[in-house]
């Protein structure tokens, strides 16, 4: 009777999820098991660790139109979905890592402000030879976790008129990066080599935030920040 009970059972189906509202996230593969999860919130349950939600994992849409997945039968081999809390759903175009979607609108400052809060800095060539992208009063860098390629980087905003404290930096990185090894005790460039001050940093480059653990060399830049020339660079807005 077991094995004919194993030879009933749903075969293994592999699925992939993206996190709600998060365009650069790229997916992570999930085996969806019926023979392990006897419900589908014990399948949320693990989908929650699986993309490193902020917060648990309550609704599975599809990642087009945002049709809401209600049971695992619902789930289908090799498809993509979209993990979600209690909150609606988001579109992008994830399966595109929410490049082509993420539309917004012009400020003053002619920043664009995406629907998902990033705010992305045109780059332009005569940018890059003028050093016009300094006009907005203050240099900035963006910053990547050690070992994190799940997180996009985050911003570091600096005044160009204030003396740069390194312990305050520090401080600083360490609130924003919430590492998982505690307290960031230094920066480095993205080829492991040590920033041991803030002249040291140039505006509109690229970081990494690490704690006591050593520097891990990872594609940070290649997988987290967008191909787009126009959108390479990124500020967060609250």
């Amino acid at each position: 009777m077991s094995s004919r009970g194993l030879a009933l059972a749903p075969p293994a189906k592999n699925v992939v999820v993206y996190r709600n509202g998060d365009p650069f996230f790229p997916g992570r593969k999930v085996v969806v098991n019926q023979r392990r999860f006897l419900t589908f919130e014990a399948f949320l349950n693990e989908v929650t660790k699986s993309i490193h939600a902020p917060l648990a994992v309550r609704n599975l849409y599809t990642p087009r139109h945002g049709h809401r997945v209600a049971e695992l039968g619902d789930l289908h081999d090799g498809c993509h979905y979209v993990a979600a809390g209690f909150e609606k759903f988001k579109k992008l175009n994830y399966l595109n890592h929410g490049r082509k979607e993420l539309r917004g609108t012009r400020n003053s400052e002619d920043l664009q402000v995406s629907t998902s809060g990033w705010l992305f800095f045109p780059i332009f060539h005569s940018c890059r030879n003028t050093g016009s992208s300094h006009a907005l009063g203050c240099f900035y860098c963006s910053v990547f976790r050690n070992g994190d390629l799940l997180s996009p980087p985050f911003p570091l905003p600096l005044s160009k008129s204030t003396p740069l404290q390194w312990d305050a930096l520090l401080a600083t990185l360490t609130e924003k990066a919430n590492l998982r090894s505690g307290a960031v005790n230094k920066l480095c460039r993205l080829d492991g080599t040590q920033v041991s001050g803030g002249e040291e940093l140039v505006n509109g480059d690229y970081y990494v935030a690490v704690g006591n653990e050593e520097y891990k060399k990872l594609p940070y830049f290649e997988l987290l920040v967008p191909q787009d020339s126009a959108c390479r660079t990124l500020w967060y807005v609250d």
